[in-house]
């Protein structure tokens, strides 16, 4: 268990990380390589790179971000970057998005409409996408 102090730093750490890769995802174009590289960077910070996000489990990736510290909020974050980098055409991660959604909903012992809302819009997606 980290004291408090190391808490502090590696939240505001994941906080830095998760904030770059929001601006990073959320471009309204196909990404270039240079923006990709900038991506597998950020993903580096907290141990992933792109592969290794595509090869793990669902549970093996809520295994990790745990053991890295992720918070509640952290998580959140991390599931809304999945599901705005799966806009790009060569990846899906809305189901590994989906996981950490249910993962918060039911781990969490709090109920919110907002982490409802966004498992029942991937899930509404996938059902469209898969007609």
């Amino acid at each position: 268990m980290l004291n408090k102090g190391l808490r502090d730093e590696e939240k505001i750490r994941i906080d830095n990380v998760l904030k770059t890769l929001r601006t990073l995802v959320y471009v309204p174009y196909p990404l270039n390589n240079l923006e990709k590289e900038n991506i597998e960077n950020q993903l580096k910070e907290i141990g992933l790179n792109l592969e290794t996000l595509s090869n793990q489990t669902n549970e093996d990736l809520i295994t990790l971000l745990i053991r890295l510290h992720f918070d509640w909020e952290h998580l959140e974050q991390f599931g809304d970057v999945l599901v705005e980098f799966s806009k790009e055409e060569n990846y899906n991660f809305e189901d590994k998005a989906l996981a950490v959604y249910q993962y918060i909903q039911a781990e969490s012992k709090a109920f919110s409409f907002g982490i409802n809302a966004k498992i029942a819009s991937v899930k509404a997606k996938n059902n469209y996408n898969e007609r």
